[in-house]
Formats: structure tokens, C-alpha cells, sequence
């Protein structure tokens, strides 16, 4: 099928939801449910809104165009945006996922770039030239999405830095597209005058027939841009401009002495005044300052497996979107806080996602995947970096960790005196004490790091999930292979010892058993099996990890046998009777949630922390009713000696 039958048969399908009410939604078509964050922006024709998504936790924009008010013309260009972007798929091009009509107004789900756009990006660089390979990255990947836009026979027509969009990773996003034009093939031509002016190609200035070249033009001015960080042509009124742009004026020479004669051939032969001298997007890519071209080409499709997701394949199969209220805010109390205290630094767009405890310090990670800390320090208790500041202060609020400035943390860890996070690309990050070698780098940093640093034993390994103890790390890798290291007291590491070891080592799990999450306790780990099965390793006082048997009734046999700890990992048999879904280990007893939203509690039950009405000892697994008797408990977290679980409110 041709690029222009692909975009007359999706014109159809827009225009045939153009004045209808959001579709009902069918007892098979499937419900998204998105909380808004904030807003992000207003438009020619609307507002875009941050949302998260609740099914997968990613953030997305809504994109809301009020209809009534428009021309026929702008209405037309506000749906032929949806148009261009389902024809569109490139891992350089915001992605489009759904859209739906509620009385006159039209909402686009689109891909979120949590960098800003390259506006901003050279705005902030004041007089800090760009270096030249960060100057090739960017070109090599805006040459590739307008080589894919023209290739489906599509001119953008208004390339410029506040529609070029960036990820914390530098991954760019070619977006906005509501006044790009389908053309019938290469050597068509556009008439109508539009874009932003101080992109215009000299043939729209002169308001003569245009195609493709005109974007190459203003793929030109924004490559001067990231070489000068100044405007490629400049003047006090639109006329003196369009002069300029037609004479070929530019605002400053480029200077050679700074970057090589290559990268500035680039810009000169973008802008050549004559279309046809201008080269097209393929014939750029092909030029020897791309030479890395299949690399960087691997490392734009490594940054974007984070943020793929499929969408629908017709507009029919879209699934409806339902949009709640529902706040995160963050409340800490206890340390010598009676009542919970919230704490403003997390609303809006720094809203949490993610909270997480060590003996003095706290770690959030915000719904834009940066990451705060701060302490709460009881007695004046030193510090060893755990905050990831630089420095041994004690920041008694919420503090961005800076060295991960441009990183999406998508979680974070804390053990007693250490935190360990990992990011969209499955990086991980560690700092603060390394006396048990809780860093995951060899002790190599000395004993204490106040920054982050990067763990390399994963870069071929991406990670998906981390957990830390007192003093062990566990995570869990894409390829579902389980690594632990740190303090070995107990067998806690699962290795089969009782050794200290500094670097990642991994962890034998029985063939046949996947693992789906890793739970690290004060002195003992958890590993929950996509089948629901649990194996446990480490310290198993007051039966903290389950593994003790209880055989009454066996003739000759003990009734009941205490397992004091194990250095390998083994089945927890008294919960095989549950398929558990979650598992929160405490420092002396435990908690986990089955499929079916039961809360399971089992360990020492001193103060009453088993939830069970009583400060008695409780041998087994206790199934709680009560209160939570027929609830579904959807968050259950111990701590020394009590439990915090949250049901769903129903």
C-alpha cells in the first residue's frame, strides 16, 4: 500500500470520528486509566497535559484541541496531525497512541519527552558551546526522522528547536506536525505559505513553490543553531528578515577553529539559496561525518526500549481512556513525629512514584523519574553519602541528587547506610557506604562514595529491579538471571556461603523457575516466582522467612522443626498453599499479598505486628480477616516491629 493511499484511508477514519462522543466502551475493549500531573503547555490550538498511566506507571501527553472555536482550516490542520502521526512510526518521531473525540473536543495521546526541547536545551547552554559529537548525535538524529517523514512522501514545514524534542538520555523527537503536508511523490511542490518565519527557506519567503528541500533548509538553521546557539538569521521586523533569509545573510560566520570544516559544509550546503543544490535527508546520512551511522543507529534504539509501547492497530481497537483525580503526595511520620506531616516539595510535576526508607535517610522518585533524598536524623548520626550530594551534609528536605541530572531513575533502593537506583535503561547507580562492599564496585572508591557512580558489571545486563537489606544488594536483570553482594552473615547472598563479597556475583536459581521480583529483608533475601512460589535465603528467626516445618500428626516425626538460617535458596513450603503476588520482609517478621488480595503475615509477633488481635507466638502463616476481611490489599510494608498495608478502597 502506498504512502498517500495509507494517508487517504486514515483520513477516512478520522473524519469518520470527527463530531462524535467518546465511543462506549464494549464489554472486550480494553480501559486506560491516567491520573493528570500538570500541564505542560498551550498551543496554536490547545493544551497538552502531563498524564500517568496507571495500567504500566508511564507518563504520556494528552494532547486537548477545543474545535468549536477554530476555522474550518485549523480544524482541519488540528486532525490531520493524527493523520501524519499514525502514518509515522520511528524511533526519532513522537509516537502517537490513541485519540478520541468528547463532544467538540479532539484528544491525542502522544509519546512524553521528559528532557524539554532543543529550544530550551541551547538556552541553557548560554555561552558554553556544544562539543562537536554531541552536535553530530543531535544531526544524525533529526536527519533520520525527516529522512522517514519524506520518505512516506511528508513535509513537515515547521522544523524548528521548539519542535524538536529530548529525552534525559539525548534522545531526540521530531514532533508537531499539525501543519506538515502529504505530497503525491518527490518532485511534488507545496504552495501555501506557513512555518515559523526565522525557518522559512528562501522560496517560502518569496512565496513560490516549495518540497521537500524547504525542510532541509530548516534542518540548516537549526544545525547553526547548535553550532552558534544564536539564530541562523535575525532582524528587528518580519520584512528586514525575510530580506536576509532571501540574500543569505547569516547572522555570524561559523568558525572552524572550534568545529571541524565537515560539520560546517554541513550547514553551508542545508542552506544553499537554490533548493536543488540542497541534498536530501538520505544523501545527509550518507556523508563520511556519519560514518558511525550504524552505531548511533543501535545506541537511539537501545535509549528507546524504555518508552516503547504498542499501539492500537485501528482506530476501532482503541481502547477508551479514563481519566481519575487521584494525588500522590508523600507523608512521613515517626523518628519523633507523632502525625503524618506532608511535604510540599512533591506536587505538580515533582509528584512521587516511589518512596523508600533506610535507617536515617529517605529516597523519592518523582513521576519525571528524578530522584530526591534527605534524612531524618535521630541523635546526630554521621552521614557516609547515602544522599548522593557530594558531600556528608545532613539535608534535613527533599534534595534533587544532581549527578543524576539528564537520568530517568525508574527506582530506587535504600539500604541502612547506602542507596543503590537503577534507570530507564537499566543502569545502575550506588552510593554512600562501601564497608560490607554494598556498592557493587569492588571497594575500589574507598569506604565511603558521596556521589553516584555507575555499576559497569551491568552495562551488557540491563537491570529491572533492585532490593536492599542492611547491608546485601539484590537485583533482578531483564533476562531474569538474580545477582546479590555485600554482607554474607547468615547466607543472606543466597551463594551458598556465609562470605562478604564486593562485586556482583550471581545467584543459581532451579531450572524451570522464573523470577519476577527479589525482596531484600535486614538479614535475609526473597525471590517470588512467576508461578507465585517463594524462596528464601538468610536468617530465619521467629520463622521470619517461613521456612520452618510443621508436621503434626507424623508418627516418629517432630512436630514442628525450626530452620535457623540457610545459605541457599529454598522453597518456602507453608506458603506453597498461596499464590503470592508480593512479599515485604521486615527486620523480625514479614508480610506478603496472595492473587487474591489476602494479606499473609508470619514471624515474631512481640508488639502485634502479625496483625492477628494478640501478642502471642503464631508458628505458621497467618491468613488475616478482621478489619481486612474481604478487602483486597493492594501495599503492605513492615517495619521493625509493625505493619503498614493499604487496601483499594472499595
Amino acid at each position: 500500500m502506498s504512502a498517500l493511499s495509507r494517508y487517504d484511508r486514515h483520513c477516512d477514519s478520522i473524519n469518520s470520528d470527527y463530531g462524535d462522543s467518546v465511543r462506549s466502551c464494549g464489554p472486550e475493549q480494553e480501559e486506560l486509566h491516567y491520573i493528570p500531573i500538570r500541564v505542560l503547555g498551550h498551543g496554536a490550538y490547545g493544551e497538552a497535559t502531563l498524564y500517568r498511566r496507571t495500567e504500566d506507571d508511564s507518563l504520556v501527553v494528552w494532547k486537548e484541541v477545543g474545535l468549536a472555536r477554530l476555522s474550518e482550516k485549523e480544524r482541519r490542520d488540528a486532525l490531520n496531525e493524527i493523520v501524519i502521526l499514525s502514518l509515522l512510526q520511528h524511533d526519532n518521531i513522537i509516537a502517537y497512541y490513541n485519540h478520541f473525540m468528547d463532544s467538540n473536543t479532539l484528544l491525542i495521546e502522544l509519546e512524553y519527552c521528559n528532557g524539554g526541547n532543543l529550544f530550551d536545551k541551547i538556552v541553557r547552554q548560554k555561552e558554553q558551546l556544544f562539543p562537536e559529537e554531541m552536535v553530530i548525535w543531535y544531526l544524525f538524529q533529526i536527519v533520520s526522522a525527516v529522512s522517514c517523514i519524506h520518505r512516506a512522501g511528508i513535509l513537515h514545514r515547521d522544523i524548528k528547536t521548539l519542535n524538536i524534542f529530548l529525552t534525559k538520555a539525548n534522545l531526540i523527537k521530531l514532533g508537531d506536525y499539525g501543519l506538515a503536508k502529504q505530497l503525491n511523490s518527490e518532485f511534488s511542490m507545496a504552495e501555501t505559505c506557513v512555518g515559523t518565519l526565522y525557518y522559512m527557506s528562501p522560496e517560502l519567503c518569496q512565496g513560490v513553490k516549495y518540497s521537500f528541500k524547504s525542510d532541509i533548509w530548516a534542518v540548516g538553521c537549526v544545525l547553526y543553531e547548535l553550532l552558534t546557539l544564536t539564530r541562523t538569521f535575525d532582524a528587528t521586523n518580519p520584512l528586514n528578515l525575510c530580506v536576509k533569509i532571501v540574500q543569505g545573510n547569516w547572522a555570524m560566520e561559523l568558525d572552524n577553529s572550534v568545529y571541524s570544516q565537515e560539520l560546517i559544509d554541513v550547514v553551508r550546503v542545508c542552506l544553499q539559496q537554490d533548493p536543488e543544490k540542497r541534498p536530501t535527508a538520505d544523501e545527509i546520512l550518507e556523508r563520511p561525518l556519519l560514518s558511525r551511522r550504524r552505531d548511533m543507529e543501535e545506541q537511539v534504539s537501545l535509549l528507546n526500549k524504555s518508552n516503547k509501547r504498542p499501539r492500537p492497530g485501528t482506530v476501532n481497537e482503541a481502547p477508551v481512556a479514563v481519566v481519575t483525580s487521584r494525588s500522590s503526595e508523600v507523608y512521613v511520620w515517626g523518628g519523633g513525629k507523632s502525625t503524618p506531616q506532608k511535604l510540599d516539595v512533591f506536587k505538580g510535576g515533582c509528584r512521587a512514584r516511589q518512596v523508600c526508607a533506610g535507617d536515617a535517610h529517605f529516597s523519592v522518585v518523582t513521576v519525571e523519574k528524578e530522584l530526591y533524598t534527605w534524612v531524618n536524623m535521630q541523635g546526630g548520626s554521621k552521614l557516609h553519602g547515602q544522599l548522593g550530594h557530594g558531600d556528608r551534609a545532613s539535608y534535613r528536605q527533599p534534595k534533587h541528587v544532581e549527578k543524576l541530572q539528564g537520568k530517568s531513575v525508574q527506582q530506587v533502593s535504600c539500604g541502612g547506610d547506602f542507596t543503590v537506583c537503577i534507570t530507564d535503561e537499566g543502569q545502575l547507580y550506588s552510593f554512600g557506604s562501601d564497608y560490607y562492599g554494598c556498592l557493587g564496585v569492588g571497594q575500589s572508591l574507598g569506604s565511603e562514595v558521596l556521589e553516584p557512580i555507575l555499576v559497569d558489571f551491568f552495562l551488557n545486563e540491563p537491570i529491572e529491579q533492585v532490593s536492599c537489606g542492611d547491608s546485601h544488594v539484590m537485583v533482578l536483570t531483564r533476562s531474569k538471571c538474580v545477582y546479590s553482594w555485600g554482607c554474607g552473615e547468615y547466607g543472606r547472598l543466597g551463594l551458598d556461603s556465609e562470605d562478604d563479597v564486593c562485586t556482583p556475583q550471581k545467584v543459581e536459581v532451579q531450572r524451570g523457575l522464573c523470577i519476577v521480583s527479589v525482596s531484600c529483608g535486614s538479614d535475609g533475601s526473597f525471590l517470588l516466582t512467576q508461578s507465585g512460589k517463594v524462596l528464601a535465603c538468610g536468617l530465619n528467626e521467629h520463622n521470619k522467612l517461613g521456612l520452618n516445618q510443621c508436621t503434626a500428626g507424623i508418627i516418629n516425626h517432630e512436630a514442628y522443626r525450626e530452620v535457623p538460617y540457610t545459605t541457599s535458596l529454598t522453597l518456602a513450603k507453608q506458603l506453597s498453599f498461596y499464590k503470592v503476588r508480593s512479599i515485604s520482609p521486615g527486620k523480625t517478621h514479614t508480610a506478603a499479598i496472595d492473587e487474591r488480595g489476602r494479606l499473609l503475615t508470619f514471624g515474631s509477633n512481640k508488639c502485634g505486628q502479625l496483625g492477628v488481635g494478640d501478642y502471642r507466638k503464631h508458628l505458621g502463616i497467618n491468613l488475616l480477616g478482621g478489619p481486612l476481611g474481604g478487602k483486597q490489599v493492594i501495599r503492605v510494608s513492615c517495619g521493625d516491629e509493625f505493619t503498614i498495608a493499604a487496601t483499594d478502597g472499595k
